[in-house]
C-alpha cells in the first residue's frame, strides 16, 4: 500500500513507566480470551505470571485490543502519559526510530486524515486519538501496557498503544506479514477510537453491566467486528493506494487472529462463550464488508441481526 509520509500534526509519544496492571473492567471473560494468546507466545510460565499479576492488581484495564482482550470505556486506574501537542522534532524523534515505527506513523496519519474527511462529510465533529509506542511494557490511562496484550486502544485517554514487535510476530509466527496487514492492525485500533467518538463503546459497556459473562463477551465480539469493518472502510477510502495482494494480506491477518484460531492453536480446543473478538471467518467477512463499502461506515452495523 502506497502511503504518504506522516503529517507533523499527529499526536505521537512514548508510553513509559511500569508497575501493576491497572484495574476496572475486563474480568473473567477478558482473561479467558487473553490467556490462550499469552500461552501461545510465552508458554505456561507467561500464563502463571499474568495470573499472579491479575490476582494482585485486580484487572487488566479498560481497553479495546486487537487480539484476545475486551473493550470498555470506564475510568482506568493507571497513570496516563501526559502528552500535549508534540513539536515537529519530537514527532520525528519518536517516529523515525525504526522503519516499523515510521510506517506506523504514516498509517496513523493517513487514518486520521481519512476519518476527518468522513466525519466532515457527515457534519460530525472529529477529534483525533494519540499514538503511543512502548517497548515491552509501559503505562496507559487504562493501566499497564504489555507486549503480550498486542496493540490496543484505551478510551480513557484516547490512546492507541503499540509495541511494533507485534508486527514481527504477526509475520513470522502467524504467517500474516506485509505492509497492509500492519496497516489493518492500526486501522482496527483507530476504529475503536471512532466507536468511542460515536458513543458506541459506552453503550456497549452499559449493556455489558446488565449482561451475563457470555452475553457480555458476545457484545464485545460485535464491537470488535465493527472495528474490523471500520478498518475496511478506511481501506476503501484509500482504494487508489492499494497494491495487488494488499487485500489478501489483510485477510490472512484477520484469519490468524480469530478467536477460534488462537484458541485452537494454544489449547487444542475452542470455547465459543469466551470469544471476545469473533472467529477468523467473521473477522475476514467484516473486514471485507468494509473494503467493499465505497467508504460508507453505515455498512458496519454489527449490532443488528446475525454476524
Amino acid at each position: 500500500m502506497r502511503l504518504d509520509d506522516y503529517d507533523n500534526d499527529i499526536n505521537v509519544g512514548e508510553a513509559r513507566g511500569g508497575g501493576g496492571l491497572g484495574g476496572g473492567g475486563g474480568g473473567g471473560g477478558f482473561l479467558l480470551g487473553l490467556l490462550p494468546l499469552i500461552g501461545s507466545r510465552f508458554g505456561c510460565g507467561g500464563i502463571v505470571v499474568v495470573l499472579l499479576l491479575f490476582a494482585v492488581f485486580g484487572g487488566l484495564g479498560n481497553l479495546g485490543s486487537m487480539i484476545g482482550g475486551g473493550t470498555g470505556t470506564g475510568t482506568g486506574t493507571g497513570s496516563a502519559p501526559q502528552v500535549g501537542t508534540p513539536s515537529r522534532e519530537t514527532v520525528q524523534q519518536v517516529c523515525d526510530v525504526s522503519t516499523a515505527r515510521r510506517d506506523t506513523c504514516r498509517a496513523f496519519s493517513n487514518a486520521q486524515n481519512t476519518w476527518e474527511k468522513i466525519f466532515a462529510r457527515e457534519n460530525q465533529r472529529f477529534s483525533p486519538p494519540k499514538l503511543q509506542f512502548f517497548n515491552g511494557s509501559g503505562m496507559s490511562g487504562c493501566g499497564a501496557a504489555m507486549s503480550a496484550m498486542g496493540p490496543f486502544y484505551c478510551p480513557t485517554d484516547n490512546g492507541i498503544y503499540l509495541d511494533t514487535s507485534f508486527f514481527d510476530e504477526l509475520a513470522n509466527k502467524y504467517k500474516a506479514g506485509g505492509d497492509f496487514a500492519q496497516y489493518y492492525v492500526i486501522a482496527h485500533e483507530f476504529g475503536h477510537h471512532i466507536q468511542n467518538l460515536l458513543g458506541t463503546s459506552a453503550e456497549v459497556q452499559q449493556a455489558q453491566r446488565r449482561a451475563s459473562e457470555a452475553e457480555g463477551n458476545a457484545l464485545s465480539v460485535r464491537l470488535e467486528l465493527q472495528a474490523d469493518c471500520y478498518a475496511g472502510v478506511w481501506a476503501a477510502m484509500n482504494r487508489d493506494r492499494l497494491d495487488p495482494g494488499d487485500v489478501e494480506e489483510g485477510m490472512r491477518a484477520a484469519q490468524a487472529i480469530g478467536d477460534d484460531t488462537l484458541q485452537r492453536e494454544a489449547q487444542g480446543r475452542v470455547v465459543p462463550d469466551s470469544f471476545t473478538h469473533g472467529t477468523s471467518a467473521q473477522r475476514q467477512a467484516w473486514l471485507r464488508r468494509g473494503i467493499e463499502s465505497n467508504g460508507n461506515p453505515g455498512v458496519c452495523d454489527t449490532f443488528s441481526g446475525t454476524i
